[in-house]
């Protein structure tokens, strides 16, 4: 279970997290958006492909970082949600709420797409 970050390009930050998404990692998000967004990035791409479960703190992280982010001029996107994962977004209705991708690359391009 980890949690991890790097810039990825000016301006666009990749968090990543690998496991369970649960009480025991969920702080760990937290203080990597809350890092992340003190420090003025607030265009962040949360890789979840590595993640095989989420709780409603984990999710509650993801709504409140991308309101933090939005406040801030910049978005939160999600990628990488496996089929159970997916179900889960679809059932509480966050994928209405949350900017999701397939995978990396898409999320890639909602901040920086490839020119014309």
């Amino acid at each position: 279970m980890s949690v991890s970050q790097r810039e990825l390009a000016p301006d666009i930050w990749l968090v990543e997290t690998q496991g369970r998404l649960d009480q025991a990692l969920t702080p760990q998000l937290e203080a990597a958006l809350k890092a992340l967004l003190a420090e003025g990035h607030t265009n962040i791409i949360v890789d979840l492909s590595q993640t095989t479960y989420i709780n409603s703190g984990g999710l509650r992280s993801l709504i409140t970082g991308r309101r933090l982010s939005q406040s801030g001029g910049g978005d939160i996107a999600i990628c990488g949600l496996n089929e159970r994962m997916s179900e889960v977004f679809e059932m509480v209705g966050l994928h209405q709420v949350l900017t999701i991708y397939n995978n990396y690359d898409e999320a890639r391009d909602h901040f920086a797409p490839d020119p014309p």
